[in-house]
């Protein structure tokens, strides 16, 4: 009894950093090593550790999980377009804006670039997958163990 509800403890104090750490991983890859796809995975054990401490029920309850399957779609959708609008436009495929030697707009230390766009689809479609696949492997008949 002691050792859930120090769980549960944790496990909420924990997801605020989980998901800071996951945008740190997101922006961090156009300074240095770093990708939207490890960032969407760091977010998915955030969620992770909601289900294993709450159950589905409370962590449907508290986050806005319903919308997991439109995030993935968004995000594949987010990613194609990134890497064929420059075929259409006359390019080669994923040709990243603006090109080597342009200067470059930057908030911060983040370049806005098109790859940022393309690591943004790749995070929300990683973290919506992810999410989807929670939810859909945690059923009905588990939910008791966490009662």
């Amino acid at each position: 009894m002691v050792t859930t509800a120090l769980t549960r403890c944790v496990a909420r104090l924990l997801l605020a950093p989980v998901l800071v750490v996951a945008l740190a991983v997101l922006v961090k890859g156009y300074v240095d090593v770093g990708d939207g796809f490890a960032a969407g995975i760091i977010a998915a054990l955030g969620v992770l550790l909601q289900y294993l401490a709450f159950g589905r029920a409370a962590v449907e309850r508290a986050l806005p999980l319903r919308h997991a399957p439109r995030l993935a779609v968004g995000g594949l959708l987010i990613a194609i377009a990134t890497a064929v609008v420059p075929v259409v436009a006359g390019g080669s495929l994923l040709e990243h804006s603006p090109g080597a030697g342009v200067d470059v707009i930057k908030v911060g230390s983040v370049e806005l670039i098109t790859a940022v766009v393309f690591d943004v689809g790749v995070f929300a479609l990683v973290l919506g997958v992810a999410v989807t696949v929670l939810h859909l492997l945690t059923s009905e008949a588990v939910e008791g163990a966490w009662e």
